[in-house]
């Protein structure tokens, strides 16, 4: 493949029809025509020799090697934003520290890389990082011992209390073996994932969210098991004990012992889960937390 072939826009449409599940919704994402992101897409498939999605009913899905394409196109314009980005104190040399406090999945499979990214930019400030629950975090921001929360926002109790950002809305989707009987439909709907043995996440309140777009349906799923171990999730869809509906941003498709893991659309309506940060909404922040704010903003925010 010759690099010269693939453009930054291409990338872009491609990680927004994967962000998305959809190429129509990536066009309004991108303000172009369905078209563009159709030809984008398989303009890099012809270039890469793989096919990056599987087209269903209700959109389409990434694939083994589009997942894989996915975190190296992301990493790619991550870095590409990173290198255009003007920070505020770029004609100073930004000293200080700056405390952030983050919850389980966000500390997990969000945060790490961006405050790397931060570090790359600011290298001088120091980052106080740490590990709470979410209602550890909201007190520790309205009490001021921390700068900044960032967490799973449609977790957070009267967010009206917190200045806040949504940076992330990941897609919830089904997670099954490729054996597995909802496997071969395109689009299970809750009422027949209902029908099959459940595996419940219950860290970072994973089952409270969960639970409360299966009750929005009047329908319940069949849990057989509970855990707060991703690793355990994963390790028990791929082995066919049952089946989970979690986020894109903690989708991997092998467990630990290399059993493959397939996504699926869910045909309900079902809520994306959302990542972003809080702070206090009279205090000023230092010129450290300002920076790291405005970061998180560029570069992801909506």
């Amino acid at each position: 493949m010759s690099v010269n072939n693939v453009t930054l826009r291409q990338l872009r449409y491609f990680v927004s029809a994967a962000r998305n599940g959809q190429f129509s919704m990536a066009a309004s994402s991108e303000n172009v025509s369905q078209s563009a992101i159709t030809n984008a897409v398989l303009s890099l498939e012809k270039e890469l020799g793989v096919r990056l999605f599987d087209r269903l009913a209700q959109g389409v899905s990434l694939t083994a090697d589009g997942q894989d394409f996915f975190h190296h196109a992301c990493h790619i314009l991550d870095s590409v934003r990173d290198a255009t980005h003007k920070p505020r104190f770029r004609n100073a040399k930004l000293r200080g520290t700056v405390s952030v406090a983050a919850s389980y999945t966000v500390l997990g499979y969000f945060l790490p890389d961006l405050l790397a990214r931060f570090r790359a930019s600011y290298p001088d400030v120091e980052i106080d990082l740490r590990d709470l629950p979410r209602d550890a975090i909201e007190q520790a921001v309205l009490s001021r011992e921390v700068d900044l929360g960032v967490l799973i926002l449609s977790n957070v109790a009267r967010l009206a209390r917190f200045g806040h950002a949504v940076l992330v809305r990941s897609r919830r989707q089904l997670w099954v073996a490729p054996g597995h009987p909802l496997a071969q439909m395109a689009s299970p709907s809750l009422k027949e994932i209902a029908q099959h043995p459940y595996i419940m996440m219950t860290a970072d309140e994973a089952e409270e969210s969960t639970l409360a777009y299966w009750r929005s349906r009047r329908i319940r799923p069949n849990i057989v098991f509970r855990t707060m171990s991703m690793e355990a999730v994963r390790g028990l869809v791929a082995h066919g004990f049952g089946v989970t509906a979690l986020s894109d941003m903690v989708f991997r498709p092998w467990s630990l012992e290399g059993k493959r893991i397939e996504a699926r659309p869910i045909l309900d309506v079902v809520p994306p889960m959302e990542v972003g940060a809080i702070w206090h909404p009279q205090s000023a922040m230092s010129p450290s937390a300002d920076a790291l704010q405005q970061f998180l903003l560029h570069a992801y925010g909506y």
